[in-house]
């Protein structure tokens, strides 16, 4: 006889937990030069696994065609590297680490990536895990987002500003609130799969 699925914790059970344990700001590194690419590739290989997310202006229209992704992320356990698309010089970075096999992306939803990437920077995603389908498997009916995934796999409340959630991530300057939550959508992405790993 097969068990029932796994019930996903209550919004209510969600806030009881202790907050997130996020990156502090100066850990944050928003990649504008040659050196700092050459820095973050240099550490993301060096970490093997990197969290990874992307993120794209909201379409609030329906049929207004997609742009993004404007940012895409990437962290490693003490460092998030934010780029955004349209900075000159950060092509050859995203290629080196976005098509790499031995760097190894590791995120959610990221079926919905693949093709938006390809689109904007006609660039393929390597190797790459979707944490949301690992945390399927411990007895969830379908796949569960990263908020879900925090709580049941780090027992910690995640907060998404839906404020950040529907920003203009096309905007030259980012603020420090989309830098923390974009950091933090690659680093809890990486958390979650670490603790997945070694249970």
């Amino acid at each position: 006889m097969r068990n029932p699925p796994r019930q996903r914790p209550t919004p209510e059970q969600i806030a009881a937990m202790p907050p997130y344990v996020a990156l502090p700001a100066s850990r944050i590194h928003l990649l504008k030069s040659a050196a700092q690419c050459e820095a973050a590739e240099a550490a993301l290989r060096a970490a093997g696994h990197v969290g990874f997310d992307t993120e794209s202006k909201p379409v609030f229209v329906a049929g207004q065609p997609q742009t993004g992704p404007e940012v895409i992320q990437f962290s490693t356990l003490t460092d998030a590297y934010i780029v955004q698309t349209a900075t000159p010089g950060v092509t050859d970075f995203l290629r080196a680490m976005i098509e790499s096999d031995e760097v190894v992306k590791v995120g959610f939803g990221l079926a919905s990536d693949r093709p938006q990437i390809h689109r904007k920077l006609g660039l393929t995603l390597g190797k790459s895990i979707d944490v949301s389908q690992l945390v399927k498997r411990l007895g969830f009916k379908d796949a569960v987002g990263l908020k879900v995934a925090v709580a049941v796999v780090l027992g910690q409340r995640f907060a998404k500003s839906k404020k950040a959630t529907t920003s203009n991530w096309a905007n030259a300057t980012l603020t420090p609130q989309q830098l923390q939550y974009a950091a933090n959508d690659a680093h809890a992405s990486l958390l979650v799969y670490q603790a997945l790993s070694t249970a």
